[in-house]
């Protein structure tokens, strides 16, 4: 392990609570505080020490771990505790955009605290799913000090760089696409409930292929690179080809809201190529350089 031996754990609900169980099981004394004392009780079941204070769970231990709904509740919590934190390390679990998550950085160092940032990507709160990682940014020198406590918690570690934000940027973007691709997929599934086929069939035959999404994310990144993809004969197919899903969803009465936002990203590129007389691809229309 390290000198973390023994933590705190700020924040209990489900990542919070996966974080303690991972540190337990991982031989870790954790010390734990939550505004719901029934959470806290929870965790002193599975062997963990109770704090009846911000104040007495940072002085329990020198590292502190916060798993928070975002960045703005952090401000309340610690300032619970002392103004004057040094000689703690704050390491900020919390989910929040990279601008708020330096402003945070910059706030927990002017108390006199060390700070890193950390950003789960799992399946939901199984830590310790293969695919889970834990995204980290922060001073190098301060993360290869903790690194051996952070790699109990999820299989993966990645550090991505000095800068505080970085982890929620990664994190975000991943987010972005997940929230997309899992209401695109309930979608998909009303579409072939709704009609009154086997929602396990098509399950299986988008399963089938996994390569093919790895294939796609490595091109459209490549196209991406070089200003986005598509010709204009392209983005009028797409936008012929969403009109095909927003039709077959509203004969079987599933909401098409998701493809018409989509059909209008192609809308919006074949808008814009006409005003520049050449292709503007949908990436652009999202990086705001289609003028």
């Amino acid at each position: 392990m390290s000198a973390d031996n023994s933590v705190t754990v700020i924040g209990l609900g489900p990542m919070g609570q996966a974080t303690v169980k991972a540190l337990l099981a991982a031989g870790v004394d954790v010390t734990v505080w939550n505004r719901t004392r029934s959470k806290i009780d929870a965790m002193v079941e599975l062997g963990a020490t109770p704090a009846d204070t911000v104040a007495e769970a940072i002085a329990a231990n020198d590292t502190v771990l916060l798993s928070l709904i975002h960045y703005d509740a952090m401000y309340g919590v610690l300032e619970q505790g002392p103004a004057d934190l040094t000689g703690k390390t704050v390491v900020n679990l919390s989910s929040d955009s990279p601008a708020k998550t330096r402003k945070g950085a910059e706030w927990v160092t002017g108390r006199g605290a060390d700070f890193l940032t950390g950003a789960y990507m799992t399946q939901s709160d199984d830590l310790k799913h293969a695919a889970s990682r834990l995204y980290v940014s922060g001073p190098e020198a301060l993360y290869e000090a903790h690194r051996p406590l952070l790699e109990v918690l999820v299989p993966g570690v990645e550090y991505l760089g000095t800068d505080h934000g970085l982890a929620q940027l990664y994190y975000q973007a991943g987010l972005a696409q997940f929230h997309a691709f899992l209401i695109s997929f309930e979608q998909a599934v009303a579409i072939i409930d709704a009609a009154g086929e086997d929602v396990d069939r098509f399950v299986a035959f988008s399963q089938a292929s996994p390569e093919s999404y790895r294939d796609f994310m490595a091109y459209f990144a490549a196209a991406a690179k070089q200003g986005g993809w598509g010709d204009t004969a392209n983005l009028r197919m797409m936008h012929a080809g969403a009109q095909h899903v927003i039709d077959a969803a509203e004969e079987v009465g599933v909401d098409a809201a998701l493809t018409r936002t989509i059909q209008d990203y192609y809308q919006r590129a074949l808008d814009a190529s006409a005003r520049a007389g050449s292709a503007v691809p949908v990436y652009r229309i999202l990086r705001g350089t289609a003028a």
